[in-house]
C-alpha cells in the first residue's frame, strides 16, 4: 500500500521568495510576513514528538496546528484517533503548548467517533478530498493504486462534485489539500480545474464558511484558482502537511500570499467555543 506521505514533495525549494523569521518564544503570538501571520495549520507528528516539534516552531518562526488523524480504525495512518477517550489524552499533550490544537477528519463518518462535548475542545478540524466514493460507494483513496482516471472529464466532475458535497455535509474549518490531483492528472492540471470547476468549488468554501489551504508542499492551488478565491472572499490557510522536519515551511503559500496582497483579514482562524463549525451548523 503506498501512504499518503510518498506522495507529498519536499517544500524547501525556493519559489523566489525568502524571508528569516526570529525565533518563536511560547508566550509570543504567531509572527507575521507583512503583516500575514506565519501559521502552518497542517501539521503531522508522525515519527517525531511534541517537543521535537516545537523546536521547529522555534527556530523557523512558524507557529504550528497539529493535526493528527481523526475517524474509523479503517482509515491506516500511524496515528488515527477513534474515540473520546483517544482524543482526550491527544488534547493533554498538546494542553500549554504553543500550538493549535486540530485533527485530520478522514472519511464522512468521522464525527460519529466523537461526542460534542470532547469536539468542542479543538480549535479546528481539516479534512480534505483526497478519499472519495469509489464505484460501489466505498471509500477509495486516490493516491494509491486501483481508481480509474481513464475518463478524465468524467471523474473531474465527479471530483469537483465531491468537494462541494463534503463542505455541505461535514462540519469543519480548513479544506486541506485543495485542488490535488493523483499523479496520473497532474501533467493536465490547467485543463482539467476548468474554471466552472473552480468556482464550483470556491462558492462551495464561501457558502459554507470553509477555508481553503494553500499547500505550500504540492504548491496548489495554483494562481487562477487562487484569484478566483480572493475575489470571491474566501479564507485562507497556509499549511505544509509536514512530518518531521519538514513543518514550518511555507515558501509558496508565502509567495503567494503576496502575489495576491492577503491581509490578515482574508486568513482562517480559529473560531471561539460554541462557534465551531460542528456547533453553528446545529444551530441552523
Amino acid at each position: 500500500m503506498i501512504s499518503r506521505r510518498s506522495f507529498l514533495h519536499t517544500a524547501s525549494v525556493a519559489t523566489g521568495l525568502t524571508f528569516v523569521p526570529k525565533p518563536l518564544r511560547s508566550a509570543e503570538p504567531a509572527p507575521s510576513s507583512d503583516s500575514v501571520p506565519l501559521i502552518d495549520f497542517h501539521v503531522h507528528l508522525d515519527n517525531s514528538t511534541i517537543d521535537k516539534v516545537l523546536e521547529l516552531s522555534r527556530e523557523r518562526g512558524v507557529k504550528f496546528g497539529i493535526v493528527e488523524h481523526a475517524g474509523t480504525k479503517e482509515n491506516k495512518y500511524p496515528v488515527v484517533l477513534s474515540n473520546d477517550a483517544e482524543l482526550k489524552r491527544y488534547l493533554a499533550m498538546l494542553e500549554g503548548k504553543p500550538v493549535f490544537k486540530g485533527v485530520q477528519a478522514e472519511w464522512i463518518d468521522w464525527m460519529g467517533c466523537f461526542s460534542p462535548e470532547v469536539l468542542g475542545q479543538l480549535d479546528y478540524v481539516l479534512t480534505d478530498a483526497m478519499t472519495m466514493h469509489g464505484p460501489a460507494g466505498q471509500r477509495q483513496k486516490l493516491w494509491e493504486k486501483g481508481p480509474d482516471f481513464s475518463d478524465k472529464q468524467s471523474f473531474m466532475d465527479r471530483y469537483a462534485d465531491w468537494h462541494v458535497e463534503i463542505m455541505a455535509k461535514e462540519p469543519f474549518d480548513i479544506l486541506g489539500n485543495t485542488t490535488w490531483l493523483p499523479d496520473a492528472l497532474l501533467p493536465e492540471y490547467d485543463a482539467l480545474w476548468t474554471e466552472p470547476r473552480m468556482k464550483k468549488v470556491i462558492d462551495a468554501a464561501v457558502k459554507y464558511g470553509v477555508a481553503l489551504e494553500i499547500s505550500s508542499s504540492y504548491k496548489l492551488p495554483r494562481r487562477p484558482f487562487l484569484k478566483m478565491a480572493k475575489a470571491a472572499g474566501v479564507k485562507f490557510s497556509f499549511g505544509s502537511n509536514g512530518r518531521y522536519p519538514k513543518m514550518g515551511l511555507l515558501d509558496y503559500s508565502v509567495a503567494m500570499a503576496k502575489e495576491l496582497g492577503l491581509k490578515p483579514a482574508d486568513m482562517f482562524s480559529p473560531a471561539p467555543p460554541g462557534q465551531k463549525p460542528f456547533q453553528r451548523r446545529k444551530r441552523e
